[in-house]
């Protein structure tokens, strides 16, 4: 962890690193009483090319960028996978430096979680189903920490990836609900050369499971490949995908949903845009996916 003093030698830099919350928010408000306009990409580390495009994607569309760093422990329902979470900080602020970024916000889990804690942001329906459902509190965790960001650093714009698809929809109901001052931005999901979707996890894989987690895009292909030969019904799309994935190896999958676009209500068959959403297992490694159909 970078200290307040460690930080100080980090000054000189082009990158600015921060550990308190009072020092981000007072930097932002400079920042903006000089005219200057602010993006904010929160992340919890273990950076990869998609990370780093949400960080591109700030840098042209504002005059200042910051980058949260914080593995956000109310977010996840299983200790193990909070533990197993990649975390290299160094290799993050190398990263980060080479992209331009201005400030780094790294704070302590005491930082943002003080003892005595105890509220915490209340999500409604479009946080129950799919993820809600496999990760309970998952999103509670989650729209808290962001939320306790949009205060700290109070941007213009935050940044997010189209692959926490249901992750996006969740958070902008909050800014909606409550009346948050910030512009979300979603960028494409980006995937290596091989077509998997690009993902901290995805350092868990070993070489046959990143083998057998190519199945999960190829899915989402077979979908969009289904949908224009002319299939339309819902149960038949999924069954296809399913007996793909299951082909390709040792994948436990945790659902296939179709749902209406911008939302997550399921679909019975294909008459409009369409957002198809997985989920799998592949060994220890739980991976999400999703792609967008219009029709």
């Amino acid at each position: 962890m970078v200290t307040e003093t460690e930080k100080q030698t980090l000054d000189a830099a082009p990158i600015r690193v921060i550990t308190r919350g009072d020092v981000l928010r007072m930097a932002v408000l400079e920042a903006r009483r000089n005219g200057k306009s602010i993006g904010l990409v929160p992340t919890m580390g273990a950076l990869h090319e998609g990370h780093l495009s949400l960080v591109d994607a700030s840098c042209r569309e504002n005059d200042l960028t910051i980058v949260s760093i914080f593995v956000n422990p109310i977010q996840f329902n299983d200790a193990g996978d909070l533990e197993r979470y990649p975390r290299n900080l160094d290799a993050d602020l190398a990263a980060l430096r080479s992209r331009n970024c201005n400030i780094v916000f790294t704070p302590s889990v005491e930082e943002l979680y003080p003892p005595g804690h105890e509220t915490y942001v209340e999500v409604g329906p479009t946080a129950l189903p799919l993820e809600g459902e496999q990760r309970p509190g998952h999103f509670r965790g989650v729209a808290t920490v962001v939320l306790k960001l949009f205060h700290l650093a109070p941007a213009d714009r935050a940044y997010f990836g189209q692959k926490d698809y249901q992750q996006v929809l969740v958070i902008r109901c909050m800014v909606r609900d409550l009346n948050v001052p910030i512009e979300i931005r979603v960028c494409p999901t980006i995937r290596e050369l091989d077509g998997l979707a690009m993902s901290s996890r995805n350092v868990h894989l070993d070489a046959d499971e990143h083998q057998w987690a190519l199945a999960l895009a190829q899915s989402l292909e077979l979908a969009a490949e289904l949908v224009e030969r002319g299939v339309r019904d819902k149960d038949t799309i999924i069954q296809r995908m399913r007996q793909h994935i299951h082909a390709a190896g040792r994948i436990d999958i945790d659902y296939i949903a179709l749902v209406a676009d911008e939302t997550v209500t399921p679909v019975k068959k294909v008459d409009g845009p369409i957002m198809v959403l997985l989920a799998a297992h592949v060994g220890k490694t739980r991976l999400i996916d999703n792609r967008r159909i219009e029709w």
